[in-house]
């Protein structure tokens, strides 16, 4: 009788333990009760080390560089076991931070990194952008193979991208288009493309790289003016996005706010994002390096977030030839995006996306698609594509292999939209068609209805289109 109280006894505690350290991990709220399996998502820790960068040098005026009083501070604190790097309010000029394991780069209220365009301080190495092995300068802030990193605090990180980007001329104002392009650079012989250097846009890298690291925060930090994309965590692990800003222009070029890509148990919670191209983006490589790579983006959950201008409020593809899967997307806000749900493929990108779920959204003023699945992305026109494909027509039909994109087991419920240009439109492909969708409790107002082109087992439950067309 006593040994059965001990035993319950310390089942008791055993419980209390598990339930507190559920509860220190203010995390663990957004992988309960998910649709899929997921491990808790837990923020790094760090040695309780404080180095301030003025103590390595660095003057915030805003003119001195501080590159190597920031790699000396960054230098001296991981000999030291890792802490904190304190940046006091001040305006932070430099060249590319590269950032190790046990280090939490800490911007206080009112500073502000800016990064220089010169492009002789930026060395070329070799990276990945847009899903392939490419060669482009070192990224403003860069990791790899890191344990235990972060970036935080409520400071901004200005990547200058001005400097880097190309514009296209239809974008922008006739005062805007004069001032962009005031300074040098080379221009389009039909004036209606302007690009810093061809070395610039040639080189121009992603504001944030972070490249296989484990155990990632970045929070309450606003980036922003990237020269292409703004943050780039790739085969990472254990990751958290929390309350941070990602803006750039909405005329940038390839300014996408966040490309989550190979990414494993990643949040991203409670943040804000405004962009010149996708905001909330998720990728896996692209075509055969990305079957190759094989790490799919998977565990993911988008929680409590807004966006307003970009391309898409959450995307995914078109480079997910890894495959992406187990991504829950609930509670967010898009404001004026180009679409709100988007997923966009194309023949040749392989790769399946599976076990996606969305779930209470609010759209407001689309200004094209309210949801979106294009499997044409970036190719020929449908009428193109299906000359000469379509059975009966006494040709052949095209056989899906390893290069045939998969999307299926989707559901998206509870979206409230007002204001698109299309509803819905769902264009599979005829070897390959989009399966198993689940569409409920949508209400949508657009211009026009949209179509459903090559999907089966589409399930709708009380979707409401109101067409004005």
């Amino acid at each position: 009788m006593k040994l059965s109280k001990l035993f319950l006894t310390l089942a008791l505690a055993a419980t209390c333990l598990t339930t507190q350290a559920a509860s220190n991990n203010p995390y663990s709220i957004y992988t309960a009760n998910l649709p899929f399996t997921m491990p808790e998502v837990t923020a790094p820790t760090f040695p309780n080390r404080l180095v301030n960068l003025r103590d390595f040098g660095a003057v915030g005026n805003g003119t001195q560089l501080c590159t190597e009083a920031f790699e000396k501070a960054i230098k001296t604190l991981s000999e030291q076991g890792g802490g904190r790097l304190v940046v006091p309010r001040g305006v932070w000029f430099t060249g590319p931070i590269v950032l190790r394991s046990n280090i939490d780069l800490h911007l206080e209220q009112g500073a502000i990194i800016l990064f220089s365009g010169d492009i002789s301080l930026y060395p070329v190495v070799e990276t990945v952008y847009e899903g392939k092995v490419t060669r482009k300068c070192q990224s403003p802030i860069s990791g790899q193979d890191l344990l235990n990193v972060a970036i935080t605090g409520r400071g901004v990180i200005d990547g200058n991208g001005q400097n880097w980007r190309p514009l296209k001329r239809w974008k922008v104002t006739d005062k805007q288009w004069e001032k962009l392009t005031s300074d040098g650079g080379v221009m389009s012989k039909k004036k209606d493309l302007w690009y810093p250097s061809e070395d610039h846009i040639r080189l121009r890298p992603v504001l944030l790289h972070l490249n296989n690291c484990r155990n990632v925060l970045i929070q309450n930090v606003a980036l922003q003016n990237s020269p292409a994309w703004n943050i780039h965590p790739l085969m990472c692990e254990n990751i958290i996005i929390d309350g941070v800003t990602a803006r750039n222009p909405f005329y940038a070029q390839n300014g996408d706010a966040l490309d989550l890509e190979s990414c494993r148990n990643a949040l991203v919670v409670n943040s804000t994002f405004d962009a010149g191209d996708d905001c909330i983006c998720m990728k896996s490589g692209k075509d055969e390096e990305g079957r190759k790579r094989a790490r799919p983006c998977e565990n993911v959950v988008v929680s409590g977030c807004t966006v307003f201008a970009g391309h898409g409020g959450f995307t995914v593809g078109s480079e997910m030839s890894g495959g992406i899967r187990n991504v829950l997307v609930k509670d967010c806000q898009f404001l004026g995006t180009d679409v709100g749900v988007r997923f966009k493929s194309t023949r040749g990108r392989g790769g399946v996306v599976e076990n996606i779920f969305i779930n209470g959204i609010s759209m407001y003023n689309i200004i094209e698609d309210a949801i979106i699945f294009d499997m044409y992305y970036g190719g020929k026109s449908v009428t193109d594509e299906m000359d000469g494909i379509e059975q009966g027509s006494g040709k052949t039909l095209l056989v899906p292999d390893e290069t045939t994109p998969i999307f299926r087991n989707i559901t998206i419920e509870n979206i409230i939209c007002r204001g698109a240009s299309r509803a819905l439109y769902f264009n599979g492909l005829p070897e390959m068609p989009i399966k198993n969708i689940t569409l409920r409790n949508i209400n949508i107002s657009a211009d026009k209805e949209g179509l459903f082109n090559y999907c089966e087992d589409v399930k709708k439950e009380n979707v409401n289109i109101i067409s004005t067309k």
